[in-house]
């Protein structure tokens, strides 16, 4: 029998986590008091019950049941029931803008700020984080990424290292992007923006991956970065780093940065240490603008 918590912050995604875990097979049970967590896991294992497959949503709507959560993992472990903890995370101001979208209260500060009610459940979940086996961040994840995520650990059974790596393309002139963990500036390679017929493309047309990979620093850019980026993973992993985002800038962010991203892009896919993806912020802006 494989039996998951699933928990995490209020409004992360924990629901619709849920969802698609019940169409992977789990049955599901959202919001179970916790006193009955054992109860259920005796049930399970002393009866002939086709529910091989278990996730037992537990979050801040438990109240004061939460104190009781650590205890109870302790009788799980006394009883040898093998447990798995997963953990849905989102940054404090994206809970707060997806709050605010929803026009919902936080269920532990209902009538008051939303920021005050995410204070008190990252203190409250802060065990059930320490314990957790995976962790998700879906502050920048689509809804068919996080599937992918749960679909990699529940599914492919992958050794699951909870970190996911955005690698984002941007232009200077419009910010540096706030959310960077690695700003990597790439405005010392030729810029195809200087060639006419080059102006409209972007990083992602062959002629403008062409002309930037033409010149042998992008190359060694790239090593270099591939062999610094090989070398830090591993030890924000061991750290327990959940997100890292890999920003490299151009003037604009739509010729130099894009095909460098791209490049990089190719050479981390496939690595199942870490989940990965790619953007490109700002490669649109300047035909918006009408430059």
């Amino acid at each position: 029998m494989r039996f998951v918590i699933v928990t995490g912050m209020s409004g992360a995604g924990k629901s619709t986590a849920m969802k698609m875990m019940e169409d992977m097979g789990f049955f599901c049970i959202d919001n179970l008091p916790i006193p009955l967590l054992d109860k259920l896991v005796d049930f399970t294992t002393n009866f002939q019950t086709q529910m091989q497959k278990i996730a037992i949503g537990i979050d801040a709507r438990s109240g004061e049941e939460l104190n009781k959560v650590q205890d109870m993992l302790e009788i799980l472990r006394q009883k040898d029931v093998r447990y798995e903890i997963l953990f849905l995370d989102a940054e404090d101001n994206v809970l707060v803008k997806r709050y605010k979208e929803t026009r919902r209260n936080h269920p532990l500060a209902p009538g008051e700020r939303v920021d005050k009610g995410i204070g008190k459940e990252r203190e409250r979940l802060a065990y059930l984080k320490k314990e957790a086996d995976f962790i998700i961040d879906t502050s920048r994840l689509l809804t068919r990424e996080l599937k992918g995520e749960l679909e990699r650990i529940f599914i492919g059974d992958e050794d699951y290292k909870n970190l996911f790596v955005t690698i984002l393309s941007f232009g200077f002139k419009y910010g540096i992007p706030a959310d960077s963990d690695i700003v990597m500036d790439v405005r010392f390679l030729p810029n195809p923006y200087y060639v006419e017929e080059l102006r409209p493309k972007t990083g992602n047309d062959v002629e403008i991956q062409q002309f930037v990979m033409q010149y042998p620093d992008a190359k060694e850019f790239l090593d270099k970065l591939e062999s610094l980026i090989e070398f830090l993973i591993p030890r924000y992993i061991s750290e327990g780093k959940n997100q890292l985002v890999i920003a490299i800038g151009c003037t604009g962010g739509k010729h130099r940065s894009v095909t460098l991203a791209n490049e990089l892009y190719k050479r981390l896919d496939g690595n199942k240490e870490y989940g990965l993806k790619i953007e490109h912020r700002d490669i649109g802006k300047d035909a918006l603008r009408g430059k």
